[in-house]
């Protein structure tokens, strides 16, 4: 097993991290700067496209593995032992469908990138995240969510696809944010796919690990003073692939006694979630655009109340990892019972935050 994590992790650090690294001399000459404006956070300019970084630290050590997997399966197997029950025809079987995923989510990081150079309306935007979801989920990612109704289950798929996509832009307003929630969720769920006593899932579980590996790649570079933003390339690709994968998970078979670990992934991912539906609803109330940006994020209302930057962003790390390991257990217990508890426990940290979002601002120093 720490063969296999390090086969995934390692090469697409490497990759992602000097990808990353070029990009922050490219991105000026191509215009890639985000600016400093009322409405952000960051002082100086500051180059855009790590997103770049983050795609081809995913991108090519998958097809560096699907090639080696296909030319050499006996040695492949026979150096990672631990993984003799997985069909090899079966994952290369799959790479169409792996591809597909990757090849959706690279199309909204190239509009994210177009974005990053010169703003795009939002119609178009949401637009084009609409036309990959259902292209996706037309091609098999999506869930049934147990209705017979297969449009049903389609028409949720998608709005996962959007709602996720959105969700990781929208945390994208602060040095380390959005990347580091994505490496706790990702480490999540890889943990709980590849966790499975004698049924791990390798192709999803490998996956996770390896789009942790390029965002932690990344976040050498974003932390803060963040020296690159990922952009909405970054986040679109981000958000697109962390929904196929989570669809792809099977969090339910019918060997697991209760049908609530389906429900895991809104744990994991509660702290996004709540963050994008909050967010809107204030919008809408105050009869302003949802996709119009603002500092009402949960992240910026911890540095209105005294908070450091970077000790906001530790909260929403924490928050964020409380609310994971709270999806690993409803992924583990076998009762409604253990189920409620999960539940509970991932409800007192949303109200935790909504406490805090509430409280009014701190004076200042005088």
């Amino acid at each position: 097993m720490l063969l296999f994590f390090l086969a995934c992790i390692l090469p697409a650090f490497w990759v992602s991290f000097l990808a990353t690294a070029a990009m922050r001399r490219i991105s000026p000459v191509f215009g890639l700067i985000d600016r400093p404006a009322a409405r952000k956070v960051h002082s100086i300019p500051t180059p855009l496209g790590g997103g770049v970084g983050i795609v081809l630290g995913v991108l090519i050590p998958i097809l560096a593995a699907q090639v080696a997997i296909w030319q050499f399966p006996e040695q492949v197997a026979a150096r990672l032992p631990e993984m003799g029950n997985l069909s090899f025809a079966g994952t290369l079987g799959r790479s169409t469908q792996l591809w597909t995923v990757l090849g959706g989510a690279t199309l909204l990081a190239a509009m994210g990138l177009v974005d990053d150079r010169k703003p795009l309306p939002w119609q178009p935007r949401i637009l084009m995240q609409f036309a990959i979801a259902i292209l996706l989920v037309w091609c098999g990612v999506r869930a049934t969510v147990f209705v017979s109704d297969a449009w049903l289950g389609a028409a949720m798929s998608v709005l996962w696809y959007v709602v996720l996509i959105n969700s990781f832009n929208f945390l994208d307003n602060m040095d380390g944010l959005s990347s580091g929630i994505a490496i706790i969720v990702c480490m999540v769920f890889a943990a709980m796919m590849l966790g499975r006593p004698g049924d791990p899932r390798w192709l999803v579980g490998g996956f996770f690990l390896v789009l942790a590996g390029a965002l932690i790649g990344f976040l050498c570079h974003n932390w803060s003073p963040a020296r690159i933003f990922m952009g909405d390339a970054g986040s679109y690709f981000i958000g697109c692939t962390i929904a196929s994968m989570t669809l792809l998970g099977t969090f339910y078979t019918p060997a697991d006694a209760g049908r609530h670990t389906l429900l895991a992934p809104l744990c994991v991912l509660a702290v996004p979630l709540y963050d994008i539906a909050s967010v809107i609803l204030i919008r809408l109330r105050e009869k302003r655009s949802p996709f119009q940006p603002d500092k009402r994020h949960f992240s910026h209302r911890l540095v209105a109340l005294g908070f450091t930057r970077v000790q906001a962003v530790l909260i929403v790390y924490l928050c964020t990892l409380t609310t994971g390991l709270c999806g690993m257990l409803l992924y583990s217990v076998p009762t409604w019972a253990g189920a409620i508890t999960s539940f509970a426990i991932t409800g007192c940290v949303l109200l935790l935050i909504a406490i805090l979002e509430s409280a009014p601002k701190l004076s200042e120093p005088g």
